[in-house]
């Protein structure tokens, strides 16, 4: 089945590139072009995409308030945020808006087209260890005053759930959580998908996000 993708950019020679980048693939196709985050939202609801490819920075309603839009109203629908650098704030924001990754817009094609098709499979797109450094950047807007435990969802995880889920908000991915806790890196995505579905969260970004929300993990802590 091919990935239907939808762009939103205010760059239209930007927007050419990447469509005759994606059209060329068997598996993947544009159905729709926005100029801006109005435009995305409304085509979003029209089209229903797989995947947006959102510019964070457009005027009028930016890329990252489109993306709180789309993400509440379209579910299946997932957000993969273009932006010029990694440490940025507008990248942040989107992913705490519910963007599930981001990509620099200098990748190479093969970068893009790898970060849709696992954007389009239900995985998040950001190296645990660029997720983690955003993150610590921007702890302190995350960090909602309350302790370690406060939300309640957390009550809903064993012992070892919760450890899987520190683990992933370190930084680590699954190899080396298996690593660190002796597990079979099977048994690490089963606790993480059960993990995200208690938490009624979309995927890895989003499971990082919480961690520093509830300030189950601080910044500063050890890194792998």
């Amino acid at each position: 089945m091919s990935v239907r993708v939808l762009l939103a950019d205010d760059e239209s020679l930007l927007r050419m590139a990447f469509t005759m980048i994606l059209d060329a693939q068997p598996d993947m196709t544009v159905v729709g072009e926005a100029g801006d985050g109005v435009e995305a939202v409304r085509l979003a609801a029209r089209l229903r995409p797989d995947v947006v490819l959102m510019d964070v920075r457009m005027p009028g309603v930016d890329g990252i308030e489109a993306t709180r839009r789309i993400v509440k109203d379209h579910p299946a629908s997932r957000v993969l945020i273009l932006t010029t650098f990694d440490l940025d704030e507008y990248a942040f924001a989107a992913l705490k808006a519910g963007a599930s990754g981001f990509l620099l817009k200098n990748a190479r094609p093969e970068e893009l087209l790898a970060a849709i098709r696992s954007v389009a499979s239900g995985d998040a797109v950001v190296s645990p260890r660029i997720t983690r450094r955003l993150l610590e950047t921007f702890a302190p807007q995350l960090m909602n005053g309350g302790g370690p435990g406060d939300d309640a969802r957390l009550d809903r995880l064993t012992a070892r759930e919760r450890e899987v889920l520190v683990q992933v908000a370190r930084g680590l991915s699954n190899t080396e959580i298996a690593a660190a806790l002796h597990l079979a890196e099977a048994t690490v995505k089963t606790h993480l998908g059960r993990v995200l579905d208690k938490l009624e969260l979309r995927d890895r970004v989003q499971a990082v996000v919480f961690a520093y929300e509830t300030r189950l993990v601080q910044p500063g802590g050890p890194r792998p």
